[in-house]
């Protein structure tokens, strides 16, 4: 077969079937007034073909990179001055991703591993985005004006090896060592942005500067495993090595909303780590913390301290877009402040027990889904929605409330099989339709591609307890509580529980009872923990106690103490620790 190195450019609608269930015949003709108008004579421009359309998609091979590169972004830019003047929902967006690689010619048409690559990067583009592979970035690095941002290797569909993937930055002034000057920030990017700048070495030793520079590369890498978050590479991020810099300028310069900054300090064989993270549209602070380690093993403190910083700094940044999210207005809002808001919102209806809040959460991440129905945050609100409503009974059919959240965690993965809380909404539907080793195989999968979730710690830790391995409960949950001991927000108290259930299933009730009382004052209106608390005093004798859990969960949860004692609803997995927990209830006086 005939081959050829070719720049492939792949571009697809955003949104398109909404856009067509809305407005079919404007749809379609608008989109053929903008081919005609705008794409066509771009790609012309730039010596491009367009090899075939497809519905909403393109696909279109340049001789050359640049000209690639420059097509589509002057296309952007100009679909972008064209929806200025048009309503939210009447625009039509573009992802474009572009390839360099290695294509099979057949006729007019082109195939081969390097037009699938081009696919899946206009796949991980956002709207009015543009994604470009590393072979591409090397081809346009130092050709053009454009910026671009390392978004590292990612993970892909059918594609068999981590793909190296660069963003453009849309609106961005020009490259610092390129003509002209930088006279705007950086636009933020649609998910929490974080740069972290390299730790001062303060210990006056020179051959100090590898470990400080290696405990900033490690939490740079590290906390590129949460895809939810946005970080700045590396070699972007040590440009201010050595430098005095505001962070609200560093902020404006590399396009973040959070940075965080360092030192390192050692006297004889002691060492002191401090770690901050601070806002960059306020400059206020938001976390801190201070290490003191003795130095022993240097490679064993860097792995232990830079899981502590990352473990720490995840959390807090989620808990920081979470308090932003509450305080957006209803209006104008971007599907990412849409889906941020929805979560928000879910979170809450979970603490107060307010199912008509979580169904206002969930109409939110729908209406963030109408404007991106790519949006993971989003998808990944609206899944846990899904579970809650089965929890709690607040719905009509909680079996299809589990088969939503199966279908959405499903359609998450198949968007980006790299984001861990994917796997993590479809264990816990797994999880409460007993069919426990799916959901193991699904948190596992989560705690491989990030170790240092400590959402996914905290929840499978729990159903590890349920499951009955009490010793792998223990020790996820004792990791969860390391890794985020600030948690705030409604996670922390599964680790309590897990620590809860697990004692139980041993028959430490003392110890469960402890552990108990802990996970209810983090969320009292839990059934399962209740309900272990009354067997776990039942067994201790203390019947006042015991009445006492009985009561709180009847305020909420009436049915579900005579649905544990008939055997309609079984706590654990194994039948020995399900009699455990009737016996325990018994000697409650139930």
């Amino acid at each position: 077969m005939e081959r050829r190195l070719a720049a492939i450019l792949a571009a697809d609608v955003v949104g398109y079937s909404r856009l067509i269930r809305a407005d079919e015949e404007g749809t379609i003709t608008a989109l053929k007034a903008l081919r005609a108008d705008l794409i066509d004579p771009k790609i012309a421009e730039h010596h491009g073909r367009i090899v075939k359309l497809m519905g909403d998609g393109m696909l279109a091979e340049f001789a050359s990179v640049v000209d690639a590169v420059r097509a589509a972004a002057e296309t952007q830019q100009a679909v972008a001055e064209h929806n200025a003047e048009l309503p939210n929902d009447k625009r039509i967006e573009f992802r474009i991703g572009i390839n360099l690689g290695d294509v099979v010619i057949d006729g007019d048409d082109i195939h081969g591993d390097g037009v699938n690559v081009a696919a899946r990067l206009e796949g991980l583009a956002e709207p009015g985005g543009i994604c470009i592979s590393a072979g591409a970035y090397e081809q346009v690095r130092d050709r053009t004006d454009l910026a671009f941002e390392d978004l590292g290797e990612q993970e892909v569909k059918n594609i068999d090896r981590p793909v190296r993937v660069w963003r453009w930055v849309a609106g961005a002034p020009p490259r610092a060592d390129g003509p002209g000057t930088r006279e705007r920030a950086l636009p933020l990017p649609d998910k929490p942005s974080i740069a972290v700048l390299p730790f001062d070495n303060m210990s006056g030793d020179p051959e100090q500067e590898y470990f400080s520079d290696g405990i900033t590369e490690d939490i740079i890498t590290e906390l590129s495993r949460f895809r939810s978050l946005f970080v700045i590479a590396r070699n972007s991020s040590f440009t201010y090595k050595g430098r005095a810099a505001n962070v609200q300028d560093i902020g404006r310069d590399l396009g973040v909303r959070y940075v965080m900054e360092g030192s390192v300090q050692r006297g004889g064989n002691q060492l002191r780590i401090t770690a901050q993270l601070l806002d960059t549209g306020t400059g206020g602070h938001v976390w801190g913390e201070k290490y003191d380690r003795d130095l022993e093993d240097v490679f064993a403190l860097q792995d232990e301290i830079t899981r502590h910083v990352v473990g720490s700094i995840a959390p807090q940044v989620e808990l920081a877009e979470l308090e932003r999210g509450r305080t957006l207005s209803d209006t104008n809002l971007s599907a990412y402040e849409l889906a941020l808001k929805a979560q928000a919102l879910t979170y809450d209806a979970v603490r107060v027990a307010d199912p008509n809040m979580l169904i206002q959460a969930m109409s939110l991440a729908n209406a963030a889904l109408e404007l991106d129905n790519r949006s993971t945050r989003a998808l990944w609100t609206f899944g846990m929605g899904c579970v809650f409503q089965h929890l709690y009974g607040w719905t009509d059919d909680p079996a299809v409330a589990l088969t939503s959240a199966i279908e959405t965690a499903d359609h998450l993965i198949g968007i980006n099989p790299s984001n861990a809380r994917s796997y993590i909404v479809r264990a816990w539907a797994h999880q409460y339709r007993r069919e426990y080793d799916l959901a193991l195989a699904d948190y596992r999968r989560a705690l491989k591609l990030n170790p240092n979730l400590a959402l996914n710690l905290f929840t499978m830790a729990w159903s590890e307890a349920i499951a009955g391995l009490a010793a792998e409960a223990r020790e996820h949950a004792q990791m969860a509580l390391k890794l985020s001991p600030r948690d705030t927000d409604i996670w922390l108290g599964w680790a309590y529980a897990a620590m809860e259930l697990a004692s139980f299933t041993e028959s430490d009730f003392a110890e469960g009872v402890k552990w108990g009382r802990l996970a209810i004052q983090m969320h009292a209106k839990m059934p399962n923990r209740q309900v272990v608390m009354v067997a776990g005093y039942g067994h201790l004798g203390d019947i006042a106690a015991a009445k006492f859990h009985v009561n709180a969960l009847h305020s909420f949860a009436p049915e579900f103490l005579a649905a544990v004692l008939s055997a309609k609803i079984k706590v654990f997995k194994l039948p020995s620790h399900n009699a455990l927990l009737v016996q325990g209830l018994h000697k409650a006086d139930l």
